[in-house]
C-alpha cells in the first residue's frame, strides 16, 4: 500500500461520502495504520476509522464543529494494546443520512449498534469531547454492560442540576444555533468564514487548528444536511436535560475522569457527578477548549493514566 491509497476496512461497505479520505489519502502514517469503515445502522451510514489489534477497545467520540478528525494528532500513540475506533456521529462527518433526533439518547444507541456489529459487546473504554460528552453518558447510562469507563474533555452535562437554560446564557453560539432555520441560511455557503472565526473564538494564545484541520472541517460541515445535524446538537439540549434526570436516577458506578481548560472545572465536574458521583477531574493548564488539538501530549498522558494497558 502506497501513500496515496486510503485503507478502507474489512466488511466495510461501499462509501456513501465521496470524499471521506480528503484529508487521508494522502497520509502516509494514517494508512499504515488505520482504515475507514462505513456501516449502516438502522437505515444511516455510520463512518468509523479502526486500527489496531490490542485487546482493549477504545472509542472515541467527537464533538462540534469537529468530526472524528479531531483525534488524528493522538490516534497513533494510542494504539499500543488497543483497539482504536474513532466513530463519526449519525449525521456528522463522513457518516451519511438524517437520524430521527440529534438528541443524545438516540445519537447513542447507533453508537451502541455499531459497536455490536464491530462484535464490542461489553468493557469498552469511552474518551469523549464536548457533544461527545452527553453522547458517552447517555452510551453508558442506557447500556451498561458495554463501556467500561468514560474519559471526558471540556463539557458539562445537562440534568438534574444544570439546566439548558444557565449554559445558553453562557456561551454566545448556543443561543445563534437556536435560531432554525436562520442560522443555517447565514453559515450556508460561508463555512469556511464562519468556523474560522468560531476556532479562533475559543482558542487559548496557542496556535489555532491547522489549515488542513480547517479545511477538513469545513469539508465535512459543507456536506447537505451536516451543518443542519451540527445545529441539531444544540436543538435538543433541553430534551437531553429531560433524558439525562430521568437517567441519573440510577447512578454511574464505572469510572469516570473529566479534563477541562482552566477555570471550568468548578462548574463542568459537579454536573458529571450528577451522574458518576465518583467521578474525578483534572486541568489543562494553557489550553483552550480544544484539548486535542491544543495540549495532545497532556491529554495522551491522561488517558494513559485512566485506561493503562499493559503494553510497555
Amino acid at each position: 500500500m502506497n501513500a496515496f491509497t486510503t485503507a478502507v476496512a474489512v466488511g466495510s461497505e461501499e462509501p456513501l461520502s465521496p470524499g471521506y479520505d480528503a484529508a487521508t489519502k494522502g497520509d502516509a502514517e494514517f494508512n499504515k495504520l488505520f482504515r475507514h469503515g462505513f456501516t449502516t445502522i438502522d437505515d444511516l451510514q455510520m463512518h468509523y476509522v479502526i486500527g489496531g489489534d490490542g485487546p482493549q477497545v477504545m472509542v472515541l467520540l467527537h464533538g462540534w464543529p469537529q468530526s472524528w478528525y479531531e483525534y488524528r494528532p493522538i490516534m497513533p500513540s494510542l494504539l499500543p494494546g488497543r483497539t482504536v475506533i474513532a466513530i463519526d456521529l449519525p449525521g456528522l462527518g463522513d457518516s451519511t443520512g438524517n437520524p430521527p433526533s440529534m438528541t443524545k439518547t438516540v445519537l447513542a444507541t447507533y453508537v451502541h449498534k455499531l459497536l455490536k456489529h464491530l462484535g464490542h459487546h461489553e468493557n469498552v473504554q469511552v474518551v469523549a469531547h464536548d457533544h461527545g460528552l452527553n453522547v458517552a453518558y447517555s452510551l453508558a447510562a442506557q447500556y451498561r454492560g458495554q463501556v467500561a469507563g468514560l474519559f471526558l474533555m471540556d463539557a458539562a452535562l445537562v440534568g438534574k442540576n444544570l439546566k439548558f437554560a444557565t449554559l445558553e446564557s453562557m456561551f454566545w453560539h448556543f443561543s445563534f444555533f437556536l435560531q432554525n432555520p436562520l442560522a443555517e441560511e447565514l453559515v450556508t455557503g460561508r463555512v469556511e468564514t464562519f468556523l474560522t472565526y468560531f476556532f479562533q473564538s475559543v482558542k487559548t494564545a496557542g496556535e489555532n487548528v491547522s489549515d488542513d484541520e480547517l479545511a477538513e472541517f469545513v469539508r465535512v460541515y459543507s456536506r447537505p444536511q451536516v451543518l443542519h445535524a451540527g445545529f441539531g446538537l444544540y436543538r435538543t439540549l433541553t430534551q437531553d436535560e429531560a433524558d439525562n434526570t430521568k437517567l441519573q436516577d440510577t447512578p454511574l458506578t464505572i469510572p469516570v475522569h473529566l479534563i477541562t481548560q482552566a477555570g471550568l472545572a468548578d462548574i463542568f465536574l459537579p454536573t458529571v457527578q450528577d451522574a458518576a458521583p465518583h467521578a474525578t477531574s483534572a486541568v489543562v493548564p494553557g489550553a483552550g477548549h480544544f484539548l486535542v488539538h491544543e495540549a495532545p501530549d497532556r491529554v495522551l498522558a491522561e488517558i494513559n493514566a485512566f485506561y493503562p494497558t499493559s503494553t510497555p
